[in-house]
Parts: structure tokens; sequence; C-alpha cells
């Protein structure tokens, strides 16, 4: 199974043709793309590899993506992905935008992703010929369609301009985080952003919960209880996600939709209410993600049924949760 025919679609929002929405991905292959390249003419592919590296083959040149690392597949551009083995990861996919750097505000000019750790790949091609046929496909209105040539698409020499794919170490994000007592909005860890047309509204976000500093006083540590107007899409590269320990595996994903309230399972929360707060390392030896959208996602058929990897019981971690209000205490 190579990455065309191992790409499932988990859930969306919106439509291609009418150019807004968004869709979440699953790809899980084996195979390397063999005189196979695959476009997308609905949007642009954020690919989080999850297991394996990907060598990915594009009109710009090529580039190796690994486990911690994100690259970005633009409108248009063919691209092959070839693998060493069982191969799984992630896709955000965007409609009608594409992807950038978050405003940073107040931060003013450095912080978060810096522009410098991008890298696109350098110019490199090849001239030749296919006899038995080389297999070009286009993702069209969220369909597949596959025509064939007699050579390879990557016969171009050189590029210039700025419309190019490009991948991001996750490692180089600079953290920020609060340092007296609180939480910041979770839009601190934001990488990317695909902006709507409303002023600080997001189609969609690629935020990560990477390795960290722990200090605040007076403070309930963990990702607080909270409903939200956005939708979360939560997965995991590696490591174990601070507010679930157990049951949220490397690959799996958890959505949380729209205005319904979710946060730390109730192990996490006893833990963190009677820790001492000391500075404390967070997440050492983990990345977990989240692709959030102002959009209600719909989960497919797939992702309920065909997957079989539905946990119908994910709700029994909130379950121990008890009230500890008490109105005597000041």
């Amino acid at each position: 199974m190579d990455f065309v025919s191992g790409l499932h679609t988990l859930c969306g929002a919106g439509e291609p043709r009418g150019r807004n929405g968004i869709a979440v991905h699953i790809f899980v292959c084996n195979t390397s793309m063999i005189d196979r390249c695959l476009y997308n003419s609905d949007g642009d592919f954020l690919i989080v590899p999850q297991q394996g590296k990907l060598l990915i083959t594009t009109e710009f040149g090529k580039m190796l993506v690994e486990p911690n690392e994100i690259c970005v597949i633009q409108q248009g551009m063919r691209f092959s992905v070839e693998v060493f083995g069982e191969t799984r990861g992630y896709i955000l996919e965007v409609y009608g935008a594409h992807f950038e750097l978050p405003d940073l505000g107040p931060i003013g000019a450095n912080g978060l992703a810096n522009p410098r750790d991008f890298l696109v790949p350098v110019a490199w091609y090849e001239d030749r010929q296919v006899p038995g046929g080389y297999t070009v496909i286009s993702k069209y209105q969220g369909k597949l369609f596959a025509a064939q040539q007699d050579y390879s698409p990557y016969n171009v020499v050189a590029w210039h301009g700025n419309y190019t794919p490009y991948k991001y170490h996750l490692e180089k994000f600079m953290v920020i985080n609060a340092v007296a007592f609180d939480h910041a909005d979770p839009s601190i860890f934001t990488v990317l952003t695909a902006k709507t047309t409303r002023a600080g509204v997001a189609l969609a976000d690629f935020v990560i919960f990477p390795p960290r500093w722990g200090v605040a006083n007076n403070t309930f540590r963990p990702p607080y209880y909270h409903r939200n107007c956005m939708s979360e899409f939560m997965g995991l590269i590696k490591g174990h996600y601070e507010a679930k320990e157990e049951g949220f595996q490397p690959g799996g994903g958890s959505l949380h939709s729209m205005m319904t309230p979710h946060g730390p399972d109730a192990d996490c929360f006893e833990k963190a209410s009677k820790a001492k707060l000391e500075p404390e390392r967070v997440a050492d030896g983990t990345m977990a993600f989240m692709f959030e959208s102002s959009l209600s996602l719909a989960v497919t058929k797939w992702g309920l049924q065909t997957s079989n990897r539905l946990d119908k019981n994910y709700y029994k971690c909130w379950e121990p949760l008890k009230s500890h209000f008490n109105p005597k205490c000041k």
C-alpha cells in the first residue's frame, strides 16, 4: 500500500468546490510510489509523519521528512512519496487558504516558529522516459482521477519565487509560556495558521505542545477544563500526552467538538492537584499536536466504522471526577 492508496479521510467540514473548508486525513503505507505522483487540486496538505520517514520528491526538488518534522505541499504541486518500511501519519488539508506564520502581536519580531528555520528543496530534476506509463493522480473535488503519460513529471530544471513546498523541524519551535501564574491562551503554541476573512478567526491552526518548563504558582498546571468555539483534533507523534497519559497512543487521535466540555482525565487531575508546585519539565520525550478549526467537523464513515478503531469508552476517563467545591474555603 502506497501513500495514495493508504490515504483515509477521518473528519472535515466545508467542501473544496466552494474553496472553504478543511479535512483531516490519516495515511498508512509500506510501499513507495513507483512511477506515480499526486497533486492536490483542492487545497494544501500539511503532512505530519508519526512513524517512518518520508522521502518526498516534488517538481521543486526532494525533501526528507522524519517524525517530529512537518512539511507543507501546496495546491497543485506534484509529488511522490518514498517510504522505508511501515509508515504512518496525519494530514491537515485546507481549502481556499494557505498556511502562514501567525501574527506575533506583542511578542514582537522573534518567537514561536521563526522564518529562518523553514527549509525549501534544492532544485532537482530527471529527464526520464517511462515507456510503461507514468500515472499522474489528481485529487479534485474530493475524488481521485488518474491519467497516463510516458515521461517523468519531475523534469523541472530550476525554479524561482516563493510558492514552494517546505518543511520544518518541531524542535526549532521557540516555546513561550506563563512564568508567574495562570495559563496563557494555547494560541501561543501555534506553528502555522490558515486564516479566514474574519480577523482573528482561523480556518485551521497547527498547534504543538512541545517539551518546556512549567513554573506557574497557585495554578492547576495541566491544560484547564474548558469549552471552546473551535473544534480540536488532537494527535500524538511520540511519548505520552500530559492530560491523558493512558490510552492516548502515538498515531491515535481525539476530536473534541466545539462547545463540548473537556480537559484532563481524572488521574491527571488528582496528580496535578496534589503536586508540589516547583519548577518542572513538562512533556519531555513527547510531542502532541492539535489541528484546530473554527468549523464544525463531521467524522466520516471510515473514522466511525470502517477503521474499526473507535474508542467507544473514551468519555469514561472523566467519570471519576468529583466536585471539590467548598463554599467555606477562603
